[in-house]
């Protein structure tokens, strides 16, 4: 007896030292991962910075936008990647054994920098989320890392670059790890994550990368007028979210219908897009548009705001300018949501962000991720009010994504796992 008891002594050591070298060995390598992808994420916001200010000082440099356009598919095709799906590709390679190539990291800093420098109407984070995905995989291999190793390692480089960019380790950590089959957390990623999100942002934060911070000009008392009225606005943001997700599909698939070659198709609908802007006589739909955001923040609006951005997020992408969705979905939703603040006559500040968070909640279907970021962006004065849009907008916005190949395993509507049904294109 005493035998034994030695021998199931000496088996649980074995596996807490085995444990104990799994954790070492993550550390290692989500280390390396996080000062490579934070080094990257740092040169690309300083990139980024200086096209937006260079587009700032000579507004008509939007006219080359068509050119740029041709540039981009040229890039793409000399690299063989000209069948790219961009964070589709990610998401897939986190949930098989489908691989990244490397080469998309470079393809896609110069691309996301050339279509904001000429105006393109996008992102940058779902550019990181592709930069910092292939970086992972390319230190994956590099590591000789099994399969299943490598699918966390792209979920490191994720949250990494997502982290490096806006500042929001938090949300950056587990984004990655909700975003690809929602309703099954990536657990087994949460240390390596975690350790490359904070070291990605804290290389930036040394170069002096400053995070997103917001303020909310007016917060309400948490009445049964104001949750009604905070909930109404969720409930429309629920739809806004739906409609910016059939935008971005129906420009990618009636344009390449119309359209075939893609020369032809991203340099007309570049002039499209330039045509749009010289219309308007306006810059505020140029880029990301975080200014505009900010604005949102202190009560202030252009009623069409949301609709223009949608309809221009949805050209740019669909054709094969480069960037992210992730923050139009924020411009989207503060800019509308701001709008329904003035109309209920309720703080249009506290709508801007509750809309903010809504809408980005709708298209990723990442409710957890979205508390994390009103949390990082605003504080927790406004949680309960935030809390109320992110569960109305998870639960109304259905089955659609921005991401077609994002999977929904666990309905939103019963406590079962959806078994045989995925994302609504599938259906």
């Amino acid at each position: 007896m005493e035998q034994k008891a030695k021998n199931k002594v000496y088996r649980e050591v074995e596996k807490q030292g085995q444990k104990l070298l799994q954790f070492l060995k993550w550390v290692v390598i989500s280390g390396a991962i996080g000062i490579v992808v934070g080094m990257v994420g740092t040169a690309f916001s300083y990139g980024m910075k200086a096209v937006t200010e260079m587009r700032q000082e000579h507004p008509m440099i939007i006219l080359g936008l068509p050119v740029a356009g041709l540039i981009i598919v040229y890039l793409y095709k000399i690299a063989h990647r000209e069948n790219d799906h961009g964070t589709n590709s990610v998401l897939a390679a986190v949930r098989s054994e489908e691989r990244l190539h490397v080469v998309t990291a470079p393809l896609i800093f110069i691309s996301t920098l050339l279509t904001h420098l000429f105006g393109g109407s996008a992102g940058r984070e779902g550019a990181a989320l592709q930069m910092g995905g292939s970086i992972g995989s390319g230190l994956g291999k590099l590591f000789r890392l099994s399969e299943k190793d490598m699918q966390v390692a792209v979920m490191c480089g994720m949250s990494a670059c997502f982290s490096a960019l806006f500042g929001t380790p938090l949300a950056a950590t587990i984004f990655s790890m909700e975003v690809v089959s929602v309703g099954v957390m990536y657990y087994a990623a949460l240390v390596p994550c975690v350790f490359s999100s904070l070291i990605a942002v804290e290389i930036a934060r040394f170069c002096g990368v400053e995070g997103e911070a917001m303020t909310i000009s007016v917060i309400p008392e948490l009445t049964a007028v104001a949750t009604g009225k905070v909930a109404l606005v969720a409930i429309l943001c629920a739809l806004v979210s739906i409609c910016l997700c059939l935008a971005l599909h129906a420009a990618s698939e009636h344009t390449k219908k119309w359209m075939p070659n893609p020369y032809v198709r991203i340099f007309v609908v570049g002039i499209v897009i330039v045509a749009i802007n010289l219309l308007l006589g306006t810059t505020d739909y140029l880029g990301a548009g975080m200014e505009i955001i900010e604005q949102c923040m202190h009560g202030e609006v252009r009623p069409e705001a949301f609709l223009i951005k949608m309809i221009l997020t949805a050209l740019t992408l669909g054709v094969g300018f480069k960037g992210g969705e992730i923050v139009p979905s924020f411009f989207i939703g503060a800019t509308f949501g701001c709008l329904m603040g003035q109309v209920l006559g309720i703080s249009p500040s506290l709508c801007a962000a509750v809309g903010m968070i809504a809408v980005f909640c709708g298209v990723t279907n990442s409710p957890v991720t979205s508390l994390w970021i009103a949390v990082e962006l605003f504080g927790m004065d406004c949680i309960y009010f935030v809390l109320i849009g992110v569960a109305i907008s998870y639960m109304l916005s259905g089955y659609y994504s921005l991401y077609h190949s994002q999977k929904i395993l666990y309905s939103k509507y019963k406590t079962e796992f959806r078994q045989d049904k995925w994302m609504r294109k599938d259906k």
